[in-house]
């Protein structure tokens, strides 16, 4: 149980950088507060002990704003920011890593029994006011986008928005794996270097990260093929060894620069 609300905590300053201490994200996280409730309710749902799991839940909506279903399966390192408003209901299943904004509703279309609410898989963000309606499935690392109206699968890795939600990016997982483990091997920041990233800046940055993995990997071929013919290259590539102080400073300007983007604009607002 501790090792789970260790986890909780972690993922809470990994995803808001407005969470400064432990103490202060135990204290004042009603998502955090409304998950912990439901991990007892739903293991009293399971248990068949289902009039007290419904009546906890019920306080626990008092205490925090946010409506969750006993019987919804949650996967780990679940967020729910600001919390305000969030409903899940009974049937939903949400994966590991997911972000909810407030005003968010996991909803039903139907009145029959059984499964009628989404599932949601790996690292799914939600925005605020966003409504995902019926037994529809969101795909891996998908995003959607505030006040979209979701009634249709969401493909993984997909940004969705608007009423009704339409797909408007749809980025290969791998895509932004490989660059991100290549900023991280350049000494770049990797915040801002998604494939699906407006900012023209971010997307050049991208677009070379894409053309070094590429020319990475031609040279790889390259020396491969020269030593099977009897030649001796590519033995020792170079290491590329920045300044311990030069990537110091370079992180610690990412981190000013991620903290004036979020004073000027916080997406759960």
């Amino acid at each position: 149980m501790f090792a789970g609300i260790k986890e909780d905590i972690k993922s809470v300053f990994e995803r808001d950088p407005a969470a400064r201490s432990t103490f202060e994200v135990l204290t004042n996280y009603p998502g955090l507060h409304a998950i912990w409730w439901h991990r007892l309710n739903h293991k009293l749902w399971r248990a068949n002990v289902k009039w007290l799991a419904r009546f906890l839940s019920t306080i626990a909506r008092w205490l925090t704003g946010v409506e969750i279903h006993p019987g919804a399966k949650i996967g780990r390192r679940f967020f729910i920011d600001h919390g305000m408003g969030v409903v899940i209901g009974e049937t939903a299943e949400i994966g590991d890593d997911c972000t909810l904004y407030h005003g968010v509703t996991l909803g039903g279309t139907s009145w029959n029994p059984g499964k009628r609410h989404p599932t949601l898989a790996n690292g799914v963000v939600i925005g605020a006011g966003a409504k995902v309606l019926g037994p529809l499935q969101v795909g891996e690392n998908a995003r959607i986008g505030s006040n979209a109206v979701v009634v249709k699968d969401v493909p993984a890795g997909a940004t969705v928005v608007g009423i009704p939600g339409r797909v408007v990016a749809k980025v290969a997982a791998e895509v932004s794996e490989q660059r991100q483990h290549l900023a991280k091997k350049f000494g770049f920041d990797a915040y801002a270097v998604s494939a699906d990233n407006p900012d023209p800046v971010a997307s050049a940055i991208g677009t070379l990260l894409d053309h070094i993995h590429l020319l990475d990997n031609k040279v790889a071929e390259l020396c491969s093929s020269v030593n099977s013919l009897g030649g001796n290259v590519c033995a020792e590539m170079p290491e590329l060894d920045l300044p311990e102080e030069d990537f110091k400073r370079a992180e610690q300007q990412a981190a000013d620069q991620r903290r004036k983007e979020v004073e000027a604009f916080d997406p759960g607002i």
